[in-house]
């Protein structure tokens, strides 16, 4: 059998052949280095096998095998003091017991546990301090950790494991006073995060990891802001939802995104609430194609439903949302189906014959300018679909129905939003009518969904700009998909019916920041690499969008992300008159008539003159 230097079997042959050293090595020191005496040593040979038999059991009993020498330190010092402290103890009551220390000098004593200990920890070290020179002459770009906490600690182990990284950790930082000067695997925690320009230059450090999953996204902006004003490269390890099931290790490494920056504060869900809810239900989502809906879908798809149907009038979307859960989710049910929720025979036909349970409505048309000129399909889909779809659930006897909103429902000042405001209003009056329960969720601007300006910035840096931003002092909210799908699914376990759920979106951010932002991310500079341009707000945007509307009571749920807004209410009898006359119209295909009817239905949507 071939033995390992640092192998478990070679480390124990290591310490069992230092006992006797540091035994018979006691006795040559009390005799003044000279030949130790025939009797003396006759008794050094004759306790040896006991003292071996004590010795060995205590260092097992102290574990001084768990550690590894590569990264042997304090806590393995103190592991091999407890044990040949303890090891004398036992040794010498043993032979006192037995002939009173007989032929044992009581110098012999001290002296054993100082040679043991020295011949123990003394090779530790050494090995250490030499791996450590060997690692440091490794080819790697020498990198500066963001993060002294366990990421942080896990990562750097990953590095130091593994001699083909292309990194080499040479130092920490965190903002935690306490760990100031402190080293984690031999690397030291050499300042604070403001301090990494300072110590870039003094260290010679080549690339920044940012190894802090937890981070809010105010406190991932302020590392990337001061990474950015450095002249190296910086990467990130994924936030803690994307970690928890994987371990920390290089390849969880990658480019910060501006997710990262604007999405990145932890939603904590009622997660075995929402499974149990959701379990075993027929589940329908309406354009689940989508950006929205298809993750929604894949979440959905997690709680292991009875069924899961998606519906989309887009073939491709649809083809790609099935193919997709049929890769992820190879045990789940589902059925892909192609048509428009704006067609009632389409909508009865499959309401009736697939019988869900559960309704998420998150078809829509949502491009604001697109829209604005287009009213009767803004119209057609997004309130009389609604109302088609809403009128086939409750006849089918559809216990929960979920309407996903938009900010742009508050005040609405273009069509989209105000078509949005009047399917929420739908949903509300609908909700005493039957016994379907109506529940809306709104939210505001989703990163990366289809026509969000993420992937437009994008496109325009890889063309090499301009950026088009439409107003210096623009703002609006931002949350990731997965967390604005996660939140859904927690409104729907929580809503009794009737409620407006808002989505707590943090802050909200200037659209010039993000364009910075995205603009450093990419390694250019605003407006030197790549242009910002202004080109003045399009038709029905507003400066800044709000959650909820000044006569709508905030109110608090269980869950800290979500919010219920009390609902208005209206005359059910007279908006129903109001919506079939402007259905009626709608097939008229009367612009005019519809945005004057719309007005009607929405008294609070105004127009911009």
């Amino acid at each position: 059998m071939t033995l390992k230097f640092r192998s478990r079997t070679t480390i124990f042959l290591h310490d069992l052949g230092m006992i006797p050293l540091a035994w018979f090595g006691a006795y040559w020191l009390r005799f003044n280095l000279q030949e130790i005496p025939d009797e003396f040593f006759y008794s050094a040979f004759l306790f040896l096998p006991w003292v071996m038999a004590i010795q060995v059991s205590l260092f097992w009993v102290f574990g001084l095998y768990r550690g590894v020498w590569r990264f042997s330190s304090l806590p393995d010092l103190i592991r091999i003091g407890k044990a040949v402290l303890t090891g004398i103890f036992f040794i010498a009551s043993a032979l006192f017991l037995y002939d009173r220390l007989q032929g044992v000098p009581r110098s012999v004593v001290p002296l054993y546990v100082l040679i043991l200990f020295s011949l123990l920890s003394i090779p530790r070290l050494v090995y250490r301090f030499w791996k450590e020179q060997t690692f440091a002459e490794r080819v790697g770009r020498r990198a500066l950790i963001v993060g002294a906490g366990s990421a942080g600690d896990m990562l750097v182990r990953d590095l130091l494991a593994n001699v083909d990284s292309d990194y080499v950790p040479v130092i920490f930082v965190d903002d935690n006073h306490g760990k100031y000067k402190r080293e984690i695997r031999g690397i030291r925690v050499a300042g604070t995060v403001e301090q990494i320009p300072e110590l870039i230059e003094r260290w010679n450090i080549e690339t920044v990891l940012i190894a802090v999953p937890s981070a809010s996204d105010q406190q991932m902006r302020r590392i990337v802001e001061i990474c950015e004003n450095c002249s190296v490269d910086f990467q990130t390890l994924p936030s803690v939802k994307e970690l928890l099931s994987s371990a920390v290790t290089t390849a969880n490494l990658r480019s910060v995104s501006i997710e990262d920056i604007l999405g990145r504060t932890p939603v904590k869900l009622d997660w075995p609430g929402i499974k149990n809810h959701l379990r075993d239900k027929v589940i329908l989502v309406t354009g689940g194609g989508g950006s929205i809906g298809s993750e929604l879908c894949k979440q959905l798809a997690r709680a292991q439903p009875r069924k899961l149907i998606v519906f989309d009038q887009c073939e491709f979307n649809l083809y790609k949302i099935n193919a997709d859960l049929s890769r992820l989710f190879p045990e789940l049910s589902h059925q892909a189906v192609l048509g428009d929720v704006a067609d009632p025979v389409a909508v009865q036909q499959l309401i009736a014959g697939q019988q869900p349970e559960i309704v998420f409505h998150a078809a829509a048309y949502k491009h604001v300018p697109l829209l604005e000129n287009q009213i009767r399909e803004a119209v057609h889909n997004n309130l009389i679909g609604t109302k088609i779809l809403a009128e086939a659930a409750i006849a089918a006897g559809v216990a929960r129905f979920v309407l996903i909103s938009t900010d742009k429902a508050v005040n609405p000042t273009n069509v989209m939003g105000a078509t949005k405001r009047a399917a929420e209003i739908l949903c509300q009056n609908l909700n005493q009518s039957g016994n379907t329960r109506f529940t809306t969720v709104r939210f505001g601007n989703v990163l990366d969904s289809a026509g969000s300006v993420v992937p437009l910035f994008r496109e325009q840096i890889k063309a090499g700009g301009p950026i088009t931003v439409t107003h210096p002092d623009i703002t609006r909210y931002f949350m990731t998909i997965p967390e604005a799908c996660q939140l859904i699914m927690q409104a729907e376990t929580i809503g009794q019916g009737g409620e407006v759920f808002v989505l707590d979106m943090g802050e909200p951010v200037k659209i010039t920041y993000l364009a910075e932002q995205m603009i450093r991310l990419s390694g250019k500079v605003p407006n030197k690499d790549i242009e910002i341009k202004i080109v003045g707000l399009r038709p029905g945007e507003k400066l800044y969008e709000e959650l909820f509307h000044d006569q709508e009571q905030l109110l608090a749920t269980s869950h800290a992300k979500l919010r219920l807004a009390k609902a208005r209410l209206y005359d059910s009898v007279e908006w129903a008159k109001q919506i079939e006359d402007l259905q009626r119209v709608c097939r008229n295909y009367d612009n005019q008539q519809l945005l004057a009817g719309l007005k009607q239905l929405v008294p609070e949507f105004n127009t911009p003159s």
